[in-house]
C-alpha cells in the first residue's frame, strides 16, 4: 500500500535553547504598529493608520494560515527600561491616539519582536540573524511611517539582497505625497513590489 505524503507545511527547527521557530520563504514585518502616535503629527497619522491596520490585520491573518512567521519591528520610543511587551501593554490599555491600532494588530503568542533604536529595523538590532534563522528570503514589510521607518527598513532589507514586496495599502504616512513619492522611491531603487495587501501571495517552501 502507497504511503500517504504529508501535506506540505512550514518546516519548524529548535534553536540552542529548544522553542520551535517557524520557517518558510516568506516573513512578515509590521514595522512601529505598536504606537501611541503620541507626537507633533500623529494627529494627522491616526486616519491613515486605522484604516491600514484593518487592511494589515487581515493580512497577517493569512501569512498565519501559510505558516508565515511575524515579526514587529518596533522603535522603543526611548524607554531603554521597557520591553517591547511592556509598550504593548502602554498602548492598549490607554487613551492614546494610537489605541485602536494596536488592538488591530496586537501581538500574539507565535510573533517574534525586535526593538530598534532608529529608523531602520536592521541598525542595531538582531534581525538579519533572526531571519536568517527562520530561513525568510522575501519580506513583506508593513507599517509606518510610509518615507520613515517602512523605506529605512526596506533600503536596509535590499542591500542584504532580500526580495520585497510593500504594498503601498498596507503602510502609512501623515503626509499622501510623502506616501507617493517613498512608494516611488522603492519601486524605483529597491525593486519593491508596492501592490496591495489582497494581492500579497505567500508561497510555500
Amino acid at each position: 500500500m502507497p504511503s500517504r505524503r504529508p501535506k506540505a507545511r512550514a518546516r519548524k527547527t529548535r534553536n540552542v535553547t529548544g522553542a520551535r521557530k517557524k520557517r518558510h520563504d516568506y516573513a512578515l514585518l509590521l514595522v512601529d504598529v505598536i504606537n501611541e502616535l503620541e507626537f507633533v503629527g500623529g494627529e494627522k497619522l491616526r486616519r491613515p493608520a486605522l484604516a491600514m491596520a484593518r487592511r494589515v490585520a487581515a493580512l497577517k491573518r493569512r501569512a498565519e494560515e501559510a505558516g508565515v512567521p511575524c515579526v514587529y519591528v518596533n522603535d522603543n520610543f526611548g524607554q531603554w527600561r521597557s520591553d517591547f511587551r511592556a509598550l504593548v501593554e502602554r498602548c492598549l490599555h490607554s487613551e492614546a491616539r494610537g489605541h485602536d491600532i494596536a488592538a488591530l494588530l496586537a501581538p500574539g503568542d507565535d510573533d517574534y519582536f525586535v526593538l530598534k533604536p532608529l529608523h531602520s529595523g536592521f541598525y542595531s538590532t538582531t534581525l538579519d540573524l533572526l531571519l536568517r534563522e527562520l530561513g525568510s528570503r522575501k519580506l513583506v514589510i508593513c507599517g509606518m511611517a510610509t518615507e520613515g521607518c517602512v523605506l529605512f527598513t526596506a533600503a536596509d532589507a535590499y542591500i542584504r539582497g532580500f526580495e520585497l514586496s510593500v504594498p503601498r495599502d498596507g503602510c502609512a504616512s501623515e503626509s499622501p505625497a510623502r506616501h507617493r513619492n517613498a512608494l516611488e522611491i522603492m519601486r524605483k531603487m529597491l525593486k519593491v513590489d508596492t501592490a496591495p495587501c489582497a494581492r500579497v501571495r505567500f508561497g510555500r517552501t
